[in-house]
């Protein structure tokens, strides 16, 4: 049985800034407009990747296209002057959505490209420029409907553990319903991927995530299906890695039925533990991690974001991407969630603004899209929240079905301060996936963020993590590396970018990012 858990009041408050939240469209500043389109095969995805493809500190994203060719666009802001520039990408078409990591270990980042189609890792070679590999790591792809994925380090392993979820088998002559694909799980062998291991039974995966959702040390791997293809019989899952089993009750996983679309997950109760945001038709479900597992959030929270909340249409929202991100710099995580019918259900609204939702002092949060000017009604799939202009505030990238891309530069006056932190680890694993960073201010509360590959809908970032301080101008910061090693705790002053590197000795090197 579900239950529920009042956790107003539990996050400590902090400043409370007085200032306006606004947005700037900033879509013109591409050189092209972008859409996501297509057929039946395209209602679903519509993921970006965003990541540094040349080194400048700025982020460049990948938005997939469905039956258009996927775009690069590299960014070459300078200051509030933005501007990006057509990337260099092969025109690869039925995209539906893309991951950065750095498969290799030589600090460049390289690309998972999902399709409707065989998948393909593209490796970053330097500016920008990208080249299709796969076999040269044993990785192979056959024809199949990908719309979820992650990926994690597995122990020594130079290369890292791939996880691909597959939506509906377009080979079997009874579908679409009830005819949902197996999903794969890539591992490697001697530096080679060997053949992947089917994770069955596949509910029609959406989402993906390796998350150390019980802080054991090893990430297991959370699964969203979408309700709509496997009809009965189905839930949301959750994977062991370690003995490749689905958990249960008796595991502190209650298995759930929704139209699940993505994941969203961050701790914002400051017990170290990531809550998790299931975007879905109709409720989006906040879940609540507890020692024992996960309860639902209550209703009075102000996430579920069942229906539109401006645009005239009272029918059930759907909703797509959903990402944390604090927006003001307050020192709470925000949440934006991606919006869009699926294309004409009848049931489910057609005017349907993307949320912004701010979260207060009491844990409570408060729809803002609207007022923050990125309430659009196009029909929004894949989103990102990145600092664009390295200013200290996120901006946000929105991929639309059937509409062009949109771009916002976050304009909000009198927010607080931030920091932005690029843990860098030795071995295979540079980027430190799995690490997880720890900020304590000066009355002693710690903020935390998981750093992970996957979730959100068919699309993610690596990069600079952000966090947002609000009054506090200096900050306390360790990492706990994938390996479970704990870096001694440093001082750190605000609104900086750094990057930590791993030293033997367990301190940090810092270095300017």
């Amino acid at each position: 049985m579900m239950r529920f858990v009042l956790i107003a009041g539990i996050v400590m408050p902090t400043v409370v800034l007085a200032g306006s939240l606004q947005f700037s469209d900033h879509s013109d500043t591409l050189p092209l407009a972008h859409v996501y389109d297509g057929g039946w095969e395209h209602f679903v995805g519509g993921g970006v990747a965003v990541f540094d493809c040349n080194g400048d500190g700025y982020p460049d994203f990948l938005a997939a296209g469905g039956e258009n060719p996927v775009r690069l666009f590299v960014n070459q802001t300078n200051g509030a002057e933005w501007k990006f520039s057509d990337g260099r990408f092969a025109p690869v078409t039925g995209v539906t959505g893309a991951y950065p990591l750095d498969v290799e270990g030589d600090g460049l980042v390289d690309l998972m490209v999902l399709r409707v189609g065989a998948n393909q890792i593209y490796r970053g070679i330097g500016d920008c420029v990208f080249e299709q590999v796969g076999r040269d790591y044993g990785f192979r792809s056959d024809e199949h409907w990908s719309t979820a994925f992650s990926a994690t380090w597995e122990g020594d392993n130079l290369l890292p553990t791939l996880a691909l979820g597959n939506y509906v088998d377009k080979s079997d002559p009874d579908g679409p319903f009830e005819a949902c694909d197996v999903n794969q799980l890539y591992r490697p062998k001697n530096g080679l991927y060997i053949t992947p291991v089917t994770l069955s039974p596949g509910h029609c995966a959406l989402s993906m995530l390796f998350s150390d959702w019980q802080r054991t040390g090893k990430p297991d791997l959370r699964v969203s299906n979408d309700r709509h293809y496997y009809v009965r019989n189905g839930s949301e899952q959750m994977w062991q890695m370690q003995d490749l089993r689905l958990l249960g009750p008796g595991d502190g996983w209650d298995p759930i039925s929704i139209w699940g679309m993505g994941i969203a997950s961050q701790d914002i109760t400051g017990d170290q533990r990531p809550e998790v945001v299931l975007t879905s038709m109709g409720d989006q479900l906040m879940q609540i991690a507890t020692p024992d597992g996960f309860d639902a959030a209550p209703f009075s929270i102000g996430t579920y974001a069942h229906r539109p909340f401006t645009g005239g249409d009272g029918r059930p929202s759907t909703g797509w991407h959903a990402e944390f991100g604090d927006v003001n710099n307050d020192g709470r995580e925000d949440l934006f969630i991606a919006k869009g019918n699926v294309d004409q259900m009848p049931g489910s609204a057609m005017k349907d603004p993307n949320n912004l939702l701010m979260q207060g002092a009491d844990g409570i949060f408060v729809e803002m899209a609207d007022q923050a000017g990125v309430a659009t009604l196009e029909r929004s799939r894949g989103a990102a929240l990145v600092d664009i202009d390295r200013d200290g505030l996120l901006d946000l990238v929105v991929v639309n079905r059937r509409a062009p891309l949109e771009l916002y530069r976050n304009i909000s006056d009198a927010t607080g301060n931030w920091l932005a932190i690029t843990p860098r680890n030795s071995g295979a694993n540079t980027f430190a996936i799995g690490s997880w960073i720890e900020l304590r201010d000066k009355t002693g509360r710690i903020s935390t963020k998981e750093l992970t590959i996957g979730g959100g809908h068919v699309g993610g970032q690596l990069g600079p993590i952000h966090f947002g301080l609000g009054a506090n101008d200096t900050t306390d910061v360790r990492v706990i590396w994938p390996d479970g090693g704990v870096s001694d705790w440093i001082d750190v002053k605000a609104n900086q970018f750094i990057a930590l590197w791993r030293q033997d000795s367990g301190k940090l090197r810092i270095t300017k990012d």
